[in-house]
């Protein structure tokens, strides 16, 4: 980051959302890989234009408009397919997928769209189910970025007041090693060319076309 002139897409919207948006743009653009955990939450790259209208309806962003703050946010997801898209690996806890932001109608579309999300080769998404043992870090979100060199990787976490930052080699070391555990645990990929015979054995695919039943 250091080496660039820290202008891109994102400087259009100067003042126009907060700091922390900003930074996060500008922290995915210089990233190889993304590795994403969400407790109650689809992640951010993932959300569709109708969730993410229902989040900020109950929460304003501040120091931003509602409208500017959706069309960073959509914006921030041609990342997903750009010439450079680097490889996104998230992890959604079970809870996430049955919080009804906006409602059936829009919970249901969010589900399709994150089965279409892992059609995309850079894309791995798996479930974390409500049966698998749960450890210490599993009640909080983080993002991971990962540029070229692997020490220059940053850590958010999520938090009510302002999202923190950690880029210590302790630090990512840690969150390395709970991202592992987080995989190990979670459900299998989605994989929506698998087999029906390989569609029986639990997976993320399968525990989500169930709760499209429900929707």
């Amino acid at each position: 980051m250091s080496e660039s002139s820290g202008k891109g897409w994102w400087s259009a919207y100067q003042e126009r959302v907060t700091r922390h948006a900003l930074n996060l743009a500008e922290l995915e653009a210089c990233s190889v890989h993304l590795c994403s955990y969400e407790p109650l939450l689809i992640p951010g790259l993932f959300q569709t234009e109708e969730y993410i209208r229902a989040l900020f309806g109950d929460v304003k962003p501040k120091h931003a408009t509602t409208e500017d703050a959706i069309a960073f946010r959509l914006e921030r997801q041609r990342i997903l397919v750009g010439e450079n898209a680097p490889a996104v690996h998230a992890v959604i806890h079970e809870a996430a997928l049955h919080m009804q932001y906006g409602g059936p109608s829009v919970t249901r579309r969010q589900l399709l769209h994150l089965i279409e999300l892992s059609r995309l080769p850079n894309v791995t998404i798996q479930v974390f189910p409500f049966r698998a043992r749960t450890f210490l870090g599993v009640s909080t979100p983080f993002l991971y970025m990962r540029p070229p060199v692997e020490e220059l990787a940053t850590v958010v976490l999520e938090h009510p007041n302002e999202p923190i930052y950690r880029d210590a080699l302790a630090h990512l070391s840690q969150y390395r090693v709970l991202f592992d555990r987080l995989k190990e645990s979670a459900l299998p990929p989605i994989t929506p060319s698998t087999t029906t015979e390989a569609q029986a054995v639990p997976s993320s695919l399968l525990l989500i076309q169930h709760l499209l039943y429900d929707f």
